[in-house]
């Protein structure tokens, strides 16, 4: 228990590492500055796709027939990385939203 607990937890830092990267980056395509907020959101990738490899090896030792209690931890670790998806997404509009809007000021 104590290594999925550690891999859940790994979850949660990293997604919340990418969540800080991706609201980083819409403050900074709000002040005009959409070279760094691109590099912001490429960096929230980065840390999303850490915590997608430790959630895809649970998902592997499971199919391989491990089984892995279900904790609300681990729902918790699932929810924030479900919601990076989402974020990354809408980041990205903003970021082009707020590049259109400084082009016209």
């Amino acid at each position: 228990m104590k290594n999925l607990e550690e891999t859940i937890f790994f979850i949660i830092a990293h997604s919340g590492e990418a969540k800080s990267c991706i609201m980083e980056a819409i403050e900074l395509a709000k002040q005009n500055n959409s070279l760094e907020a691109h590099k912001k959101l490429e960096e929230s990738v980065q840390y999303k796709q850490l915590a997608h490899a430790k959630h895809f090896e649970l998902i592997q030792q499971e199919a391989s027939g491990e089984q892995t209690p279900i904790s609300l931890l681990l729902i918790h670790a699932e929810d924030q990385l479900m919601s990076i998806e989402t974020l990354q997404l809408l980041a990205k509009e903003f970021i082009n939203l707020y590049a259109l809007v400084h082009s016209k000021i």
